[in-house]
This record gives C-alpha cells, structure tokens and sequence, in this order.
C-alpha cells in the first residue's frame, strides 16, 4: 500500500468516528427528556394560579368651557387681536435698521457721570466705564436697552429706554446717570 492510500483510509475511519460521536451525543441528551416532561406537568398541575384583579378606572367627566362668547384663551386669535390692533399705546418700537453705536455694547449699570463740559450752548458729559472715560451728546444711543440721551446738566444724564413689557409692547422708560461725588 502506498501512503497516499494510508491516509485516505484513516481519514476515512475518523469521519465515520465524529459522525458516530455526534448521533451518540445527540441520542444521550433526549433519554431523560421524559422524566423532565413529567415533573414539569406536575408542576402545573399543583401550582395554584393567581390573578389580581385590575381597578375600574375613573369615570372621566367632560367640562365644558362655559366662556363661549369669550376668546378662548388657548387659541392663536387671541395673540392676533393683541397685534392687530390699532389702538396700541407707545411708541412701535426702535428701529432695528440703524447702525449700533459703541457704548450701547455696555448696560447702563456700568456707567457712571464724572463730570461735563460747556462749549456755548453745546453741553458734553463725562461717563466713566471701566478705566475709560466717555464724551457723550444729546441725541446718543447708550445701554442695551435703546437708550438714547434726552439731556445732559451739571448734575446728571438723562435717558429714555425702549423696552418691550409682558404683551410685546415697547414701552418707554426713562432713568438718568447721576454726578458722581469723588470720595476724598
């Protein structure tokens, strides 16, 4: 015999042994499965079933909105009556089309007046912001909040603001940067 032949043969024998192997295997696993089928019915049979029982839910009952003739509050007519309307009060509002100037990138909160200068009838306040110190005019813009100088004396910078209140109104606001005594 060769030895081609050789291996070919054991090759053989030890397919037929794994393919043998495998059905004992297989055959092995169900052997017990009737004593398992048995306990598990008796399991069933023994166990007591239990079920709770679900509530009744409640009883839903409808309301219904006695204010008919009124606008209903959650519906998108009301907000249009509130825009629409032409009797509003207050100015419409800034105009948002202009050309922001420097000092309104601060709040009025950080200003304070130091003093003012006269050049005829032309009068000039001093702010002070930080470590810099401001000339500013009437007619400037000034604070995030639109605020434009209405008028500059000896002892304060007037300012009327543009804010919008709860309704969306612009509302004008008027508040004023006071001199500021220097502490010595």
């Amino acid at each position: 015999m060769s030895w081609s032949v050789m291996s070919d043969r054991i090759l053989r024998m030890a397919c037929a042994l794994a393919i043998g192997f495998c059905a004992a295997m297989v055959a092995g696993c169900t052997a017990g499965d009737d004593e398992l089928q048995a306990w598990m019915d008796e399991s069933r049979r023994n166990t007591p079933v239990t079920v709770s029982k679900l509530t009744e839910p409640k009883a839903f009952a409808p309301f219904r909105y006695p204010a008919t003739s009124d606008v209903d509050p959650f519906n998108a007519a009301k907000l249009r009556v509130g825009i629409e309307s032409p009797t509003r009060s207050g100015p419409r509002g800034p105009d948002m089309t202009r050309l922001r100037e420097p000092l309104e990138s601060y709040s009025l909160d950080v200003f304070k007046m130091v003093g003012n200068l006269k050049q005829g009838p032309m009068v000039v306040g001093l702010l002070k912001s930080d470590s810099a110190v401001h000339q500013v005019r009437v007619g400037n813009y000034i604070g995030q909040n639109f605020g434009r100088i209405v008028a500059i004396s000896e002892t304060e910078v007037a300012v009327r603001e543009s804010v919008q209140d709860a309704a969306g109104d612009w509302v004008e606001r008027d508040t004023a940067l006071r001199l500021q005594e220097s502490g010595k």
